[in-house]
């Protein structure tokens, strides 16, 4: 094809306007904006590829590979030997590196010398990235929000599914293994109104991490939906916990500690709870029928009301968990359950339940668990209070 830079037997300048009817209109144009303006960009080569292919636009990887090959190696021997002749056989119609040169043209790489016009020079590539990578990024960012609300409009319409009769088989829906995190994030997602969480056990897994557990948060709750989380007292002494506490509840959520053990429990928007199966922990149960999620929703908040805020650190709290911690394996004790199963319900290692044992058999004086019973028993003491004994 030929390019306007170098029509035959039409000889181009800076000063040159080309008003030719043997050219396309946009090719005149895009010359004649490069005589005042920046030389052609890459919108320059899509419409002058199109022309050569008949309106096909060339594919950037095809595009690039040119570049990198023998491009490359054509702009070298331009820079090295201070340009390239008119009539160089490399580069004349039905050269080996015809392509190569006819690119390095439309990018603005190699220009006609003003001082003599049967001679291509080179062209700094700094200036020339800067046309080819600049509208690159304006059409990334532009289709970054485009796919950005797309994803708000999938998501609207992904609630008003989710309400609908038709989006589950029934009240209940079994969740296995792998699938249990995103259908909880995709809920989570499209929460309006509550997240009410139960985590039983000590440590808080973050995943990906403290600052994507907030990000997490920090979206939930700059929607205006209320957060409030519920852990055991053995929570307070995991270092990820504490540094989780202290990130919500500066972005606005709320967290409380429970003596009580309990099992894992979530609710969103009091319309979908999903709790555990008994038998499986890889097994979750999502439950939607509204009689079942009321009343798992007062079994929480009942907890939440005798539980203590986690930012709380006064001695006066301090005394009362501990109290309470002490009650707690008082009771294990007293129902006989073994070491495994209570540091479990108290949300501890076996360790440190034997540790609280161990401090209990200090205090009644008893050298052995049966004795420890046995004066607890005297003493009329069964854990129901935490001031029992003391």
């Amino acid at each position: 094809m030929l390019y306007p830079a170098e029509l035959q037997p039409l000889v181009l300048t800076d000063q040159t306007t080309i008003a030719d009817e043997r050219l396309p209109t946009e090719i005149q144009s895009l010359w004649n904006h490069r005589r005042t303006g920046p030389r052609p960009n890459a919108a320059a080569r899509r419409f002058t590829a199109a022309w050569e292919e008949g309106g096909q636009v060339k594919d950037d990887a095809a595009d690039r590979a040119l570049l990198e090959g023998p491009g490359t190696e054509l702009y070298e021997a331009a820079v090295s030997e201070g340009g390239l002749a008119a009539d160089d056989p490399r580069i004349r119609r039905g050269g080996d590196q015809r392509a190569a040169f006819e690119m390095l043209v439309s990018l603005g790489l190699l220009h006609q010398d003003t001082a003599d016009s049967l001679r291509w020079v080179p062209d700094d590539p700094g200036t020339a990235q800067s046309r080819v990578i600049a509208p690159l990024s304006l059409e990334g960012a532009r289709l970054l929000e485009e796919s950005a609300q797309w994803a708000r409009d999938f998501s609207a319409l992904s609630q008003i599914w989710r309400r609908g009769p038709q989006s589950t088989s029934g009240p209940f829906t079994y969740l296995r293994g792998p699938a249990i995190a995103p259908y909880i994030a995709a809920l989570a997602a499209e929460a309006t109104e509550e997240v009410l969480t139960a985590q039983p056990q000590s440590g808080r897994d973050l995943g990906g991490g403290l600052k994507d557990a907030l990000a997490d948060e920090q979206s939930l709750l700059d929607r205006g939906v209320r957060v409030l989380t519920l852990y055991q007292h053995s929570a307070r002494r995991s270092t990820a916990t504490q540094k989780y506490v202290a990130g919500v509840t500066e972005l606005g959520a709320e967290v409380r500690t429970l003596d009580e053990f309990f099992h894992r429990l979530i609710l969103i928007d009091r319309r979908v709870a999903i709790i555990p199966t008994p038998d499986d922990l890889g097994v979750a149960l999502a439950v939607r029928e509204p009689t079942v999620v009321a009343y798992l929703v007062d079994v929480f908040m009942r907890s939440w009301e005798r539980a203590r805020p986690f930012t709380a650190s006064g001695e006066d709290v301090v005394r009362h968990i501990a109290g309470e911690q002490r009650a707690m394996t008082i009771r294990m004790l007293i129902e006989g359950h073994s070491d495994p199963v209570s540091a479990k319900r108290l949300g501890v290692s076996s360790r440190t339940y034997a540790a609280y044992v161990a401090d209990l058999k200090e205090e009644f004086e008893a050298a052995t668990r049966f004795q420890l019973g046995y004066i607890l028993g005297r003493q009329g003491i069964t854990g129901e209070t935490t001031h029992e004994g003391q």
